[in-house]
């Protein structure tokens, strides 16, 4: 009988950095979560939500002639570019098939971070604790040898390493995930924590969705070297309050904006665009970000807004400001 994948075990948000006791830490990849499966010859190679991604990354799927019949991971796959993750290079491969998928797998390569073992010789093995589990999956990647694009995820008991992982942010990490070193792989369920390091820092609001007596998300952006408004992200649905103090404090655009004619997607890989009205790039605001950036410096993950800054100015918000 063909074996399954199962549903990935999934992660909680938690307010804290500190390892809990009894768990290890790992790093939060800025990628693509995938699940592989090698059974009888036949390779599976699956998003989170269950799409196919064979064809998007033919790489993976040669890579396989590394692994043993009856193996199965769990992990994420990731793109480097200029010494960082490059999710939005990882987001056009998504889109790409037959001979593009091939090109695009040469020019920019991607590799699977592994991080939990699922199936060992033949046998499911997510019964077993997360410390076994881990044991075996570095004894694979010793025993096969295993190069590109196959990447063993560091794992680790030492706070002084965890607080090490938070500062690669600049480099594409988004944070670091905690699993209980007892538990086994639960398909589906929210057994894993995730802590993902936010700061504070300023933005202009450009244009906004919903309308200017009762703004539902604002569109940001700062000034580039060159003096242009570069769009950098967009905030979470406004509260009540939130939408009701800002509305007062946007000015519709008249004449010229830097943003005539710009279109905006609803979502990372969508098609779908936004319904924005343009405001005059004035009122600039106080904003919580994570560290998920792209190749320009967007903010990759919508942003949570905290407060106009009515002492700023626009003129001061470029791309090089630093958080607060």
């Amino acid at each position: 009988m063909t074996w399954t994948l199962p549903e990935p075990m999934l992660s909680t948000p938690t307010p804290r950095p500190d390892l809990p006791p009894g768990m290890a830490g790992e790093p939060k990849w800025d990628g693509y979560r995938a699940l592989l499966s090698v059974d009888e010859g036949k390779v599976e190679l699956r998003s989170r939500r269950g799409t196919d991604l064979r064809a998007a990354f033919p790489e993976i799927v040669s890579g396989t002639a590394q692994l043993r019949d009856g193996t199965a991971l769990d992990g994420e796959l990731v793109v480097w570019e200029k010494g960082r993750l490059a999710f939005e290079r990882l987001q056009h491969r998504l889109q790409r098939r037959g001979t593009t998928a091939e090109w695009a797998a040469g020019e920019r390569s991607a590799h699977f971070v592994a991080f939990d073992l699922l199936r060992l010789n033949g046998n499911d093995i997510t019964s077993w604790p997360y410390r076994r589990r881990r044991a075996a999956l570095e004894s694979v990647f010793s025993a096969r040898r295993l190069t590109a694009p196959w990447t063993l995820c560091p794992s680790t008991t030492d706070q002084d390493v965890v607080n090490e992982w938070l500062t690669w942010g600049a480099v594409g990490m988004e944070g670091v995930v905690y699993k209980s070193l007892t538990e086994p792989y639960r398909p589906g369920a929210r057994g894993w924590l995730k802590y993902k390091p936010r700061e504070t820092t300023e933005a202009i609001v450009g244009a906004i969705t919903g309308t200017l007596a009762t703004p539902r998300t604002l569109l940001l952006a700062r000034y580039d070297t060159g003096r242009r408004l570069q769009y950098v992200g967009r905030t979470t649905t406004l509260a009540a309050a939130a939408s009701s103090s800002v509305a007062p404090l946007l000015t519709a655009a008249t004449g010229e904006h830097p943003w005539m004619g710009w279109s905006f997607s609803a979502a990372w890989g969508s098609r779908a665009t936004l319904d924005v009205t343009l405001v005059e790039p004035a009122l600039v605001g106080e904003v919580g970000v994570d560290v998920a950036r792209d190749s320009v410096g967007r903010w990759r993950h919508p942003v949570r807004w905290h407060r106009p800054r009515a002492d700023l100015s626009a003129a001061d918000v470029t791309l090089s400001t630093s958080p607060e």
